[in-house]
C-alpha cells in the first residue's frame, strides 16, 4: 500500500471515530429502549388506595423503570411505587413514563367513587368568617384562639351577614395564618372545601398586592393608614415568606395548582423591588426600613398616632431576613442586606433592659446587656418614643403607662440575624 492509500485510510478511520464520538444519538452501546407502556389497575369504588402496575415493552428493554403522575392532584395522589391514593370522588389519568429518557408513556383513567371527607372544626370556622373576596377579617378571631370553638349563634349569624364586608386584612398574620390552617386540615382530610377556601385565600393575596410590589394592611378598605405598605408587625414579610414557600412547593402548598408557582415567584419577586426602594437613607447612607411606607412616595410614613416615620430596629429585621431568601442576589440585593447588618450594629443599645413592675415597665441598668429601640428617629438615629398624643420623647418613662405596658419599645430583634444568620449568608454568596 502506498503512503497515500495509508494516509487516506488513517484519516478514514479518524474521521470514523469522530463521527461517532459527536453522534446525536445518546443511545449506549446494546442498550434497548422501552417503545411501550401498559398500565393494569382497577377503578376505586370504596375510596381505598390500589397498587397500578406498568408493564413495559419490549421485554428486553434495559430499564423498565416508570415515573408516575396523575392528571389532576386533587383528585388523587400516587406513590413513587404506583399506590394510588385517592382524595376525592371523580375520574383521574393516571401517566407512567420511561425513566430511559425514551419519552414513552403510558395512561390509565381511573374512576373514583366511595370517598368521604373528614372535618375539622378550626377549618369550618375558618370557612365560615372567610369574606367573599377570600381574605379574613382579624376579628372577632385575632389571636385566632377562636376558631378552635364552637361558634355561638350570634356569631354564626355574624359571620353569615358579614360575607360581603371589605375588612380582610393581612394584619396579625390574618388571610395568611387561615391559608396555612386550611392546606393542614386539607392534607389531613382531603376535604376539597378546605382547598377551594385556601386557593380562594390566595388569590386576594395575588389581588391585594401592588403594581410596586407592596402589600397594604388592609385590601380592599384603604381608609385611614390602611393603604399603605405594611411592614409593622411583619404583616408583608408574612405574605412574601408565603409567596417564597409555594413558588418551591413546600410547607402543604404542592397541593396547590403548580401554575401557582410561577405567579407567588413573581409576587416575592416585585416584593423585593419594592423592599429595595423603601430602604431608607441618611445623609447618603442606606440603613433599614419604617413600620409602614406611603405606597405612592414609599417614603416613611405615620400609622397609629405612636407609630410615627423612624427607622424600625423590630420590623427592618424580618425585612432583612426576606432579602436573604435570594436564591441568587444581585449586587443591589447584597448591598440592601449589608447596609441592614451595619445598621443594626450601629443601633445596638448598651448596659440597658427593661423590667416588667407590678403595673409599668421600666428601664434598668443592666451591664454587659445589649438590646434595640423600636424607633429610630429619621435624622439623628436616637430612639425615641411617643405617646397617644403623637409627640416623641426622648426616654420611655415620658409616655403614658398604657402605651409604655401594652407596647414593644424595647427588644433584642437583630440579635441572631448580626451574628450566624449573616455569617453563613454570606459564606453561601462567596462575600
Amino acid at each position: 500500500m502506498n503512503k497515500f492509500l495509508k494516509l487516506s485510510s488513517l484519516l478514514l478511520v479518524c474521521l470514523v471515530t469522530a463521527c461517532s464520538s459527536d453522534s446525536d444519538n445518546d443511545d449506549k452501546p446494546g442498550e434497548v429502549l422501552v417503545s411501550g407502556i401498559s398500565i393494569q389497575g382497577n377503578d376505586i369504588n370504596d375510596g381505598k388506595t390500589t397498587t397500578l402496575k406498568a408493564s413495559v415493552s419490549p421485554e428486553n428493554a434495559t430499564n423498565i423503570n416508570v415515573d408516575w403522575s396523575v392528571s389532576d392532584k386533587k383528585m388523587a395522589e400516587i406513590s413513587v411505587t404506583g399506590v394510588l391514593t385517592p382524595r376525592d370522588n371523580g375520574e383521574v389519568t393516571v401517566t407512567a413514563t420511561a425513566q430511559d429518557g425514551s419519552g414513552v408513556t403510558g395512561t390509565l383513567l381511573v374512576k373514583i367513587s366511595g370517598v368521604t371527607h373528614g372535618t375539622i372544626l378550626q377549618a369550618e370556622n375558618m370557612l365560615l368568617w372567610q369574606r367573599n373576596n377570600g381574605g379574613w377579617p382579624k376579628e372577632p378571631h385575632n389571636d385566632f384562639s377562636g376558631y378552635s370553638r364552637e361558634q355561638t349563634d350570634a356569631e354564626k349569624t355574624a359571620a353569615l351577614n358579614g360575607k360581603g364586608y371589605t375588612d380582610t386584612t393581612i394584619d396579625n398574620d390574618h388571610t395568611v395564618g387561615e391559608i396555612k390552617a386550611l392546606l393542614d386540615a386539607y392534607r389531613l382530610t382531603f376535604n376539597p372545601a378546605y382547598l377551594e377556601a385556601a386557593e380562594n385565600g390566595l388569590k386576594y393575596l395575588f389581588e391585594a398586592q401592588y403594581d410596586n410590589g407592596g402589600w397594604p394592611q388592609y385590601y380592599p378598605d384603604k381608609s385611614g393608614y390602611r393603604h399603605q405598605i405594611t411592614f409593622n408587625d411583619n404583616a408583608m414579610v408574612n405574605v412574601m415568606n408565603f409567596m417564597w414557600d409555594i413558588s418551591k412547593g413546600e410547607n402543604d402548598t404542592d397541593n396547590f395548582e403548580d401554575s401557582y408557582k410561577e405567579k407567588a415567584l413573581n409576587a416575592f419577586n416585585k416584593g423585593i423591588d419594592v423592599i429595595l426602594k423603601t430602604q431608607i437613607t441618611v445623609n447618603g447612607t442606606k440603613t433599614a426600613w419604617c413600620a409602614q411606607h406611603d405606597e405612592i412616595t414609599l417614603l416613611p410614613a405615620t400609622a397609629r398616632s405612636y407609630e410615627l416615620p423612624s427607622i424600625s430596629g423590630s420590623e427592618s429585621v424580618g425585612i432583612a431576613r426576606t432579602l436573604m431568601l435570594v436564591e441568587s442576589p444581585s449586587s443591589e440585593v447584597k448591598a440592601a442586606v449589608k447596609a441592614a447588618i451595619e445598621w443594626f450594629e450601629d443601633a445596638r443599645l448598651y448596659d440597658i433592659d427593661t423590667k416588667k413592675t407590678a403595673d409599668d415597665v421600666i428601664v434598668v441598668t443592666a451591664p454587659g446587656n445589649i438590646i434595640w429601640a423600636r424607633f429610630y428617629d429619621l435624622e439623628s438615629n436616637e430612639p425615641f418614643f411617643c405617646g397617644r398624643d403623637g409627640i416623641k420623647k426622648s426616654t420611655l418613662a415620658e409616655i403614658e403607662r398604657e402605651r409604655r405596658t401594652g407596647y414593644a419599645w424595647y427588644g433584642t430583634w437583630p440579635k441572631n440575624i448580626i451574628g450566624t444568620e449573616y455569617t453563613n449568608w454570606k459564606s453561601k454568596h462567596g462575600i
